[in-house]
């Protein structure tokens, strides 16, 4: 067939406008032949249409009794329509049929040698239907191309007879008629062989063009030919120009084939019109070609398109490493990318012919390799998906034994247990996963919920020793630096022992109310040390004023104080080390980093104080 690629250079050519009658309407004829020559969709949409079945055929189910019946269809099918794609298909689902009843393993041996004798008489029936099919196919074949040859030799006389009449310019008048049945019957005609066709209509217009050029025959008959002829071709020309307003192009392409042919069939024009009436026919012609070629070139790059992103699926399914899967979640992850993957493909049209089929044979070799590795995997763990199974099931037994229970700490001890236990337990068979699972879960919901309300009074009087603690963090704030020390001493003493006999508040207030009663307890302590140290300051200070001029003691009295501060300093360093340390993670642990922060920062304060009495000694010496 034609390559549609070769259309635009056909549509370059133009005629010389001054050649002969016979040399113009010989380029005319050329170029007809270029551009309405053997149509290449039909070739386009036969590879097309191969492509579909052959990826039908390998998805297909096939079953014995489903293969004959196919070969059976394509047998009661007419000579005619029995084409080689037909037996190919056939020879294809057969060897399909036989991959796929072939056995895998040598468990299955014995049942194949059982079944051989079965099988052979099947597959003896099968070849003789396709033999069948050959044979009749053959038989209407030979009858065609002996048909062809026949009507080759019949137009070949009529283009003789027609010369002949051309060569008798006395009787033209006489001839005529008979030149006219002469067209009509070589159009008449049907096919010649393929490798004839282009000739023999090139020797038939030859004929007719010599016929209706060279000889002087009655101008009348001439004219009128001519105009009949003409009125032809221009229905044949608007109906050309028209199919550029045709959005189906396969369908205008198609149906300016068969413009081309009836062009062929009629006869020749007044030479004042020829080259007029061809070159519009030939731009039409033109226009419908070019959107012809820019369709299958849109075609392959949408092929072109669909093989990248089949080829990058099918890199994703070669990513995935089933060695490396190695639990039932892992399976699942995998199973869901690979579903993903399949829906995408089916988004995809074909690919090119070359690699369609390669692609999609990749491709369903993959996704059955993954589907094999994880039939094979949920197999061999089955002993262990049972094992998981009594595992679980005696948890559940055990809950359901204690869910009654109103020991709530040991209870609640053996519960959380079970818990953690059950966390550590592999997967179990689906169709069991979700009973066990509810059952155990039933058990510890009815415990926990039996545990909340009985633990409902206790939660109030939680509350309520929260309230008591907040009023007793309040009454401290009423103690003013006016209060005398005395009672300030004995009010904070009262508050510890209140403190300690209220009972448990809310576990999650308990630090954050804790926090507070030592903070405000910390600060009345502060403000009573400050006025403490006040009046002692005052009375270091009268002392050392009664020394001063006596340098002796108040050098002794310099030296015991920085002793003091030596010592308190050393103190200071170790408590700082310890709360290095030190974690607040547990009670104790919090209890104890509390006690050593009050004691540094008490220590602290000692050391300004003998710093600042240190100082007031320099300057009385």
């Amino acid at each position: 067939m034609r390559d549609p690629a070769s259309a635009p250079q056909a549509e370059e050519k133009t005629l010389n406008p001054t050649s002969t009658p016979v040399e113009a309407d010989e380029t005319v004829k050329t170029e007809l032949e270029t551009i309405a020559g053997e149509d290449p969709e039909e070739a386009a949409e036969a590879e097309m249409t191969q492509a579909m079945a052959d990826e039908e055929t390998d998805r297909e189910e096939l079953t014995a009794e489903a293969l004959m019946a196919a070969a059976q269809a394509v047998l009661d099918k007419a000579a005619a329509e029995i084409t080689t794609d037909d037996i190919r298909r056939l020879r294809q689902m057969h060897n399909n049929f036989h991959k796929a009843t072939q056995p895998q393993d040598q468990a299955e041996q014995p049942e194949v040698a059982e079944t051989t004798t079965d099988a052979d008489d099947w597959d003896h029936q099968f070849r003789a239907v396709v033999d069948q099919i050959r044979f009749k196919k053959a038989q209407h074949t030979a009858q065609v191309e002996a048909m062809q040859l026949a009507n080759l030799e019949r137009k070949k006389a009529i283009i003789a007879e027609i010369i002949a009449l051309a060569e008798d310019t006395d009787n033209v008048n006489r001839t005529f008629p008979r030149y006219r049945e002469l067209q009509d019957q070589f159009n008449a005609l049907g096919d010649v062989p393929p490798t004839e066709d282009t000739e023999i209509w090139k020797a038939f217009q030859e004929a007719r063009e010599r016929y209706s050029d060279n000889l002087k025959i009655n101008k009348e008959l001439r004219d009128y030919d001519f105009k009949k002829n003409l009125e032809s071709k221009q229905l044949l020309l608007a109906e050309a120009e028209g199919l550029a307003a045709e959005e189906d192009v396969i369908t205008a392409y198609r149906r300016l084939q068969e413009l081309h042919n009836k062009w062929r069939q009629i006869g020749p024009v007044a030479k004042e019109f020829r080259e007029e009436i061809w070159d519009k026919f030939k731009t039409a012609s033109a226009e419908v070609n070019k959107r012809y070629q820019a369709y299958f070139e849109a075609r392959k790059a949408r092929e072109a398109e669909n093989e990248a992103g089949k080829a990058a699926l099918i890199e994703r399914l070669e990513a995935i490493d089933t060695e490396a899967i190695r639990s039932f979640a892992a399976w699942d992850e995998a199973t869901k990318t690979v579903m993903e993957i399949q829906q995408q493909w089916r988004t995809f049209g074909f690919a090119s012919k070359k690699m369609n089929k390669a692609l999609f044979a990749r491709y369903r070799e993959l996704c059955d390799k993954f589907f094999a590795a994880k039939a094979q995997y949920f197999s061999s763990t089955r002993a262990e998906l049972a094992s998981n199974l009594a595992r679980k099931t005696e948890l559940a037994e055990r809950a359901e034994a204690l869910k009654d229970s109103t020991d709530w700490k040991e209870a609640t001890d053996q519960f959380v247990a079970m818990q953690k236990e059950w966390k550590t337990i592999g997967p179990v068979a689906k169709k069991y996963s979700d009973a066990v699972w509810k059952r155990f879960l039933a058990a510890c919901d009815y415990f926990f919920e039996q545990k909340k309300k009985a633990n409902s009074g206790q939660r109030r009087v939680e509350q309520e020793h929260l309230q008591a603690k907040r009023a007793l963090i309040e009454e401290l704030g009423q103690i003013t630096p006016d209060t005398p020390r005395e009672e300030a001493i004995a009010a904070l003493q009262s508050a510890q022992e209140r403190w300690k006999a209220i009972g448990h508040v809310p576990f999650r207030e308990k630090d954050k109310v804790y926090d507070a009663f030592r903070a405000k307890m910390d600060e009345v302590r502060r403000a009573l040390d400050l006025r403490t140290s006040r009046a002692r300051m005052e009375r270091f200070t009268e002392s050392i004023t009664s020394l001063e001029g006596d340098d002796r003691k108040l050098g002794r009295e310099r030296d015991r104080l920085l002793r003091a501060l030596e010592n308190r300093r050393q103190e200071l360093r170790t408590y700082e080390n310890n709360l290095g340390f030190l974690s607040a993670k547990s009670k104790s642990g919090d209890s104890m980093l509390r006690e050593f922060e009050r004691k540094a920062a008490r220590l602290r304060e000692d050391i300004a104080d003998l710093e600042q009495k240190i100082k007031l000694i320099d300057q009385k010496i």
